[in-house]
């Protein structure tokens, strides 16, 4: 129990340690800078270690820390009565802007100086260094030089200013003077010095220019009246050679004038032809467009519509044409298609007829003669119908029948007439030969004489030729 309770109690002082050095670690904001001093252990002789940004730890009871901010400071230095190099009073009031610096060692210069005061202390340290500057930079400018120029000032001013700074841990952020003005009014004179100067300058420019006209207008004058005196010393003689003079004056000013009206006449011509062969080019140029424009409009007016005309009839043509070839493309199938169903039938009634005939010759043992006695009695009706047809048109006005009595070897007299109009009759035998088609023998045969000859040329028979025979064989 005592070995648990042991444990822990040295748990319980882990965490705590643990808890306590963690809270030593002390992290520094980009805005501030951490100052660590106490036993720090530097090497360099410095009394505290500066850190910008990250972390560092401190060590509890041999060291301690503070923040330094770094948030800008403003001072407003209202310097009055500065001597200048000429001895003049000059009051320079301007604006300031300092900061703590994050430079190595002029951080450690702002831990030992800065550390500890409140900001008013160190505006007011501020102020101090910048005055003193200030006045030794003014009093080795002139003050014309200061007054002119700025630039040169500010930057006096912020390199005497930035190397006092540093050595407190102070940086120059901006320098801003504003107007310089002095107690004797010698600036003001300056201005009206400059002023007064340029309108002076402006004055004997004038002055020059004035006796520049003098001095010519005199120059002028005395050349005349000492040509005037000339001629009159002269007499006749400067008379007659000024009126020469003069008329060679006279006829040379004509002579130019002439010449100068010369060229401005033909000046004028040349600027008129050029505006009318410009207004020439210009009226060609609208008559081209307008030629161009108008034969554009006869094209939409007849060609376009010609053109379209023509597409119109093409293509009503070919609409036609099409139609025309699709109806007799519709009749072409058609009677192929009332053809071959035709043909189809007519197949089919050929091969009924075929498979008839092929029934009867089975039927009748395939014996020709019997088959054909067969087909031929299936035909024998129409035969019969045509033997009738063809003696149907006959006109049979009386018929007279002589009787010779019962003394003839035939029989009697009624017996032998249907025999000789039998024998008339075209004998059947020749009538299905013709056809080709052979009787059976129980129907009677032709004689040998009687017989068709295939190659004698057919012609209608006459009273006088010879009936042919029929041997009809004896009815039982």
């Amino acid at each position: 129990m005592e070995y648990f309770a042991l444990a822990g109690g040295l748990i319980l002082l882990l965490f705590v340690t643990i808890f306590a050095l963690a809270s030593r670690y002390k992290r520094c904001a980009p805005d501030r800078i951490l100052v660590i001093f106490g036993k720090t252990g530097g090497k360099s002789g410095r009394s505290a270690k500066c850190y910008h940004g990250g972390g560092a730890f401190v060590w509890p009871i041999i060291q301690s820390h503070q923040f330094l901010d770094l948030t800008p400071i403003p001072i407003d230095i209202r310097l009055e009565g500065a001597l200048s190099q000429q001895n003049i009073r000059v009051n320079t009031p301007s604006t300031f802007t300092v900061g703590i610096a994050t430079e190595p060692g002029v951080m450690e210069n702002a831990a030992e100086r800065l550390l500890g005061m409140t900001l008013p202390e160190v505006q007011e340290l501020a102020k101090d260094i910048i005055f003193g500057q200030m006045r030794v930079v003014i009093a080795t400018m002139p003050i014309e030089e200061i007054n002119a120029d700025r630039d040169k000032l500010i930057d006096h001013i912020s390199n005497g200013v930035e190397v006092e700074l540093k050595k407190v841990g102070l940086r120059l952020i901006n320098v801003n003077v504003q107007d310089i003005t002095d107690e004797s009014g010698y600036i003001d004179a300056l201005g009206q010095e400059a002023a007064a100067r340029a309108i002076n300058e402006a004055k004997v420019k004038v002055a020059e220019k004035t006796r520049d006209g003098e001095i010519g207008s005199a120059h002028a004058e005395q050349q005349q009246r000492v040509e005037v005196a000339l001629a009159h010393a002269t007499a006749v003689e400067g008379e007659n050679t000024a009126a020469v003079t003069i008329a060679e004056s006279n006829a040379l000013r004509r002579e130019q004038e002439a010449e100068a009206t010369r060229k401005g006449s033909a000046a004028e011509r040349v600027k008129t032809a050029d505006g009318e062969r410009e207004a020439y080019a210009a009226e060609q140029q609208a008559e081209t467009e307008r030629a161009k424009r108008e034969e554009a409009t006869r094209y939409a007016d007849i060609v376009v519509p010609a053109m379209v005309e023509k597409q119109r009839i093409e293509t009503l043509a070919e609409a036609e044409a099409e139609k025309t070839r699709r109806l007799e493309k519709g009749k072409a199938d058609g009677i192929r298609s009332t053809m071959e169903a035709e043909a189809q039938g007519m197949q089919a009634q050929l091969s009924a007829k075929a498979e008839g005939f092929r029934g009867v010759i089975d039927a009748t043992g395939s014996n020709p003669d019997l088959a054909s006695l067969m087909l031929m009695i299936e035909q024998l009706p129409d035969l019969v119908d045509a033997q009738v047809k063809a003696i149907s048109n006959m006109k049979i006005d009386k018929v007279t029948v002589w009787d010779g009595g019962g003394n003839g070897e035939g029989g009697n007299s009624t017996a032998n007439f249907m025999a000789g109009l039998a024998k008339a009759l075209p004998p059947l035998h020749e009538l299905t030969g013709n056809v080709g088609v052979k009787l059976p023998e129980f129907l009677g045969k032709l004689s040998e004489d009687s017989l068709p000859d295939p190659k004698a040329k057919k012609s209608t028979p006459t009273a006088k030729e010879e009936t042919s025979k029929v041997d009809i064989p004896p009815s039982s």
